[in-house]
């Protein structure tokens, strides 16, 4: 402990030194705009997202004087920070981001106020040794338990209002029953919960907030009063350690660790963990609720279907988490975003900018309850210190959301109520939470034996594979022989999501799940069009499609998602197509247009008949197009390469059509630039894992400090579920990328279609879904 304070208090003096050379250091490239941020005014407390969108656009790692942090804004820079905690440590996570006045300090004092590490905000080795040590009560199968508690809980606290016709959500259900939850997890006495809402209060504004002088005073008298309490529940615990409870289990564990688990350690876990196991869940909670009943529509679909609540939650805490940031500390020179850091720099990690970032997430602004990546989000956090309590969380606001849908489908949110938050840089909420309805139309006065039986999620991240948004067909067109384009609209007559090109849909119909690209207008929402070529070989859906598709029919779709999106940043473009493969192409080629970038069009095909959209793209792209019509002309073969023998720097190449195209096309790339390069492939060969055939191995996860052992039929994303991991992914089949890993060590058995030849070779990163280590291997999750 005294090793992990030292360096704490060195890198801290380092951190002092910099902010008054940090400006002449930047010189001229600091923008007015990062010069006068403040986290406390009033833009990045009503919508931190918002307010940093210049930011993720322009300067995404910035330095703020004002606060005298380095503010980080955009996903991928704060995901690869969380993964290494080596070069940023966590240590300043629960510093007072305004530091105490002398006479605040005094007040603590005479409390005796001494909170130190936790695990939120210390280092290795001790991190890992106490997490390993207190983990097992988070497993997903411990949680379970939690469930009837947590149920029962949520159905008194409605009845206490349902027939009032209004309640203020906050403070009638949504502060208490976390607590109560977080109380009964930690094996803590139910009581002084108004003091315990004061104690939070105080310790949130204490550590991110920016207290006037007297404000300080105030609250410094409820942060020691709160550290007395923690105290002393701690010391009544002791008494009856056999009792359940996760601190009186980490008492238990004292007794074989006591160089692990200090009498300090569990008196600031006490403090931290009642504040970290319930408010940031009220938050979420509120939010998510007052978001999905101002979007009226999206509130009545999880009325409808309540099979959307875990993405629905999962999406809330994506769009409007209650965790806005963290913070870290550099232990090196180091660089992020391209933005060289100082040893001792002090960062803001701004999640909900992240969680909104356009690069990883599509429509991020839009709450979407179908986006198949909403899991994705940084509000737990990412690696060895994301929040253990996470899947605690996530069961809380799928109940509260399934038990309010169930019992007060008709709530409405109170019209023009001033939303207000507690200010500080980093958890956000709101202070009150208004609806009202009808009391004579809750449904339960009709007949309350409708409402007896709820659904069961499995504890964890959502399963995208359970999510699927109904359309209808309104248009069928023949395209080209063996080729029909279908356009699709939503049943209600709603705006579908918008989507980008190289975008696709999985499409449900029959027995069959395919993927098709979206080809039609991206700025038309009404409907999305997708073409269908009728493959005899095939597997059966795309005969089906031709045969039986009618207009008015129902299908169900999942997305759109895009694992072929267009860089937007090049000089110029090379867009090959061959046959079907015109789809994705054909959306690029009209957005290159739209923003007046050179490209040129190569599309393959056996005769003018069979290639789709030939009309449209002589339209719209004919001065940019070269149509190649193979069965007509021996000469119109497209000579890959003479096309490609040549690298020019600043060119991106996309291409997608048939294997050996595809493979010709990496071939005459070898000398290109890495990265040049795009592929959509069509279809997978990935084979079944045989257990009699496939080996063990063991998975080192360095990020997270433990192993997992995958079994021979097993793949490697099924195991990391299964350990608590959350490994996004779609197509299972190795060919969308999603459940892209890190590989820092190992052999790889690569099945994936994804990764080029250069990229297997390396071994750098492989697919959870298909691919396989031989031995042990070490990723960085």
């Amino acid at each position: 402990m005294e090793r992990d304070q030292s360096r704490s208090s060195e890198l801290q003096r380092g951190a002092k030194a910099q902010s008054g050379a940090v400006r002449q250091q930047l010189g001229c490239p600091m923008s007015r705009r990062a010069e006068n941020f403040d986290p406390f005014e009033s833009e990045y407390q009503l919508d931190p997202a918002e307010a940093l969108r210049w930011a993720r656009a322009q300067e995404p790692v910035f330095y703020c004087p004002k606060l005298g942090y380095w503010v980080v804004s955009r996903y991928a820079d704060i995901k690869e920070i969380f993964r290494d905690n080596q070069t940023f440590s966590p240590s300043i996570a629960l510093e007072k981001i305004t530091p105490a006045s002398p006479q605040a300090q005094e007040v603590l004092e005479r409390y005796g106020y001494a909170m130190n590490r936790t695990l939120v905000n210390e280092d290795e080795p001790q991190h890992t040794e106490r997490r390993r040590a207190l983990i097992s009560h988070f497993a997903p199968e411990e949680l379970a338990h939690h469930e009837v508690m947590v149920r029962q809980l949520t159905g008194r606290y409605i009845d206490r209002f349902i027939d009032r016709g209004k309640a203020d959500l906050v403070n009638e259900m949504l502060w208490e029953i976390p607590l109560t939850v977080a109380l009964s997890f930690l094996g803590v006495p139910e009581e002084d919960m108004d003091s315990l809402r004061e104690f939070s209060i105080a310790h949130t504004v204490n550590t991110w907030g920016r207290p006037t002088p007297a404000q300080q005073l105030e609250v410094a008298e409820a942060v020691g009063r709160f550290w007395q309490y923690a105290g002393g529940v701690l010391e009544k615990m002791r008494e009856e350690p056999e009792k359940a409870g996760w601190m009186r289990y980490a008492i238990r564990r004292q007794e074989d660790l006591p160089e692990v688990i200090t009498d300090s350690y569990l008196h600031s876990m006490m403090m931290a963990i009642i504040v970290a196991a319930h408010e940031t869940t009220a938050h979420a909670s509120a939010n998510m609720l007052r978001r999905l009943l101002e979007n009226r529509e999206l509130w009545n679909d999880v009325c409808r279907d309540p099979s959307l609540i875990p993405n629905a939650v999962e999406e809330c805490l994506r769009h409007s988490g209650s965790v806005v940031a963290w913070r870290r500390l550099t232990t090196q020179t180091t660089q992020v975003g391209g933005v060289t850091l100082p040893k001792g720099a002090k960062l803001l990690m701004v999640t909900a900018s992240g969680n909104h970032d356009e690069r990883h997430f599509e429509n991020p602004d839009v709450l979407d309850l179908y986006r198949d990546n909403a899991a994705d989000h940084l509000t737990f956090g990412y690696g060895s210190h994301q929040c253990m309590g996470k899947n605690l969380a996530r069961m809380e606001m799928r109940i509260f959301l399934e038990e309010l849908t169930v019992r007060l489908p008709h709530m409405e949110i109170v019209p023009n109520q001033q939303f207000t938050f507690l200010p500080n840089t980093s958890f956000r909420g709101p202070d009150h939470l208004r609806v009202s309805w009808d009391p004579a139309n809750n449904p339960e006065r009709m007949d309350r034996s409708a409402f007896k039986q709820r659904l069961h999620f499995e504890v964890g991240a959502p399963n995208t594979k359970d999510l699927a948004r109904s359309v209808y067909v309104v248009g069928l067109h023949r395209k080209a022989h063996g080729i029909i384009s279908v356009a699709l609209a939503d049943p209600r007559g709603r705006q579908l999501p918008q989507w980008s090109a190289g975008a696709h849909v999985d499409l449900l119909f029959a027995s069959y799940e395919r993927k098709y690209s979206l080809c039609g207008n991206p700025e038309d929402l009404s409907t999305l069009q997708i073409a269908v070529l009728r493959e005899e070989q095939g597997r059966g859906g795309s005969a089906h499609l031709h045969l039986n598709l009618s207009v008015g029919d129902e299908l169900r779709i999942r997305g759109p998602k895009n694992y072929f999106r267009l860089d937007e940043t090049a000089e110029a473009y090379i867009l090959i197509a061959g046959g079907i493969g015109i789809t994705p192409i054909i959306a690029m080629a009209d957005r290159l247009k739209r923003i007046n970038k050179p490209y040129h069009v190569h599309y393959s095909g056996k005769s003018s008949s069979a290639m789709a959209f030939v009309d449209r793209l002589q339209g719209d792209h004919g001065g940019r197009l070269t149509l190649y019509r193979t069965a007509e002309s021996k000469n119109e073969r497209m000579d890959l390469g003479r096309l490609l023998g040549v690298p020019v720097n600043g060119r991106k190449i996309y291409v997608c059509g048939p294997e050996r195209m595809v493979e010709e096309v990496n071939r005459h790339c070898l000398d290109w630039p890495q990265g040049t390069v795009h592929v959509e492939h069509f279809s997978s060969v990935r084979a079944t894992l045989d257990s009699g055939k496939e080996e063990s191995f063991e998975a080192s996860l360095k990020d997270s400090k433990f192993s997992v052992v995958v079994a021979p039929g097993e793949t490697l994303l099924h195991a990391l579920r299964a350990a608590g991991i959350d490994v996004a992914s779609d197509c299972e089949e190795g060919l969308c990328g999603t459940c892209e890993v890190p590989v820092l060590y190992g052999e790889v058995d690569h099945r994936d279609k994804v990764l080029s030849g250069e990229e297997k070779s390396r071994s750098i990163r492989m697919m959870a879904c298909c691919s396989r280590g031989k031995g042990r291997i070490e990723l960085a999750l």
